[in-house]
């Protein structure tokens, strides 16, 4: 097992800055509207394995979590890489219409995800990062003090548009036509669209205005993620 782990020691690849055409559609779109994603309930934990911190999951580190008493089954931060890639390689995002994403973990730590950050493509870097950011609170960009990823105080809504209506989205709620509901929205108000990044159960949190559900099926972040980008890029 020990030997799978030593991921946690391989230095971690700098994080690119942002190129000249995303700074640009950023500054061509800088108006009002746009979304803002918040991925609540991720599981992001570390511990010593060996010699190194890793995060921990079930298929690496299941041994681990067994003499821990731990359910193996709630360690997927694989949910939340791919959610992160669905979000910020989406052609929303690319056009400057995501405005801001944050993470929420079951643990309480809260990070903010800036819209331009590269995540690596591969789970075990982006393991090799989410440790560097839990320890150090940020990373910054390889060429100047940019911070693309940082941990922030609590509660999200401090971070939220005023102005925004707060969507959920949950299978048991009611189901709805994503891109009639998209249609239907005042194109200058912020949208704030939160999605569970966990394995199984329900986000709960008292932020939201109103609960959709996307599908009559349970999909995954990344599948939901990739449903709702579809239907705002149609109506922008």
């Amino acid at each position: 097992e020990h030997a799978i782990l030593k991921f946690g020691g391989s230095p971690i690849p700098e994080m690119e800055p942002p190129s000249a055409a995303e700074e640009e559609a950023a500054r061509g779109d800088a108006g009002p509207g746009g979304v803002v994603f918040v991925l609540e309930m991720a599981t992001l934990e570390t511990a010593k394995i060996g010699k190194n911190y890793a995060i921990l999951n079930c298929d690496d580190h299941k041994s681990f979590l067994l003499r821990n008493n731990r359910d193996p089954a709630d360690y997927r931060p694989d949910i939340l890489h791919q959610a992160l890639l669905a979000v910020l390689d989406s052609p929303l995002n690319k056009a400057g219409k995501v405005k801001g994403v944050f993470v929420n973990t079951q643990k309480g730590v809260l990070f903010e995800v800036d819209v331009h950050t590269r995540i690596p493509r591969t789970f075990k870097r982006f393991c090799g990062l989410m440790v560097q950011l839990l320890q150090k609170l940020s990373i910054r960009a390889s060429n100047g003090p940019n911070k693309l990823l940082k941990v922030i105080k609590q509660p999200v809504t401090k971070y939220l548009p005023p102005n925004a209506r707060r969507v959920g989205f949950s299978v048991k709620s009611g189901l709805k036509n994503v891109s009639e509901y998209a249609q239907h929205l005042p194109d200058e108000t912020p949208v704030v669209l939160t999605v569970g990044a966990m394995a199984h159960g329900k986000v709960d949190v008292s932020y939201c205005d109103e609960w959709v559900a996307v599908s009559e099926y349970p999909l995954s972040a990344a599948c939901c993620i990739a449903r709702v980008c579809n239907s705002f890029e149609a109506k922008w």
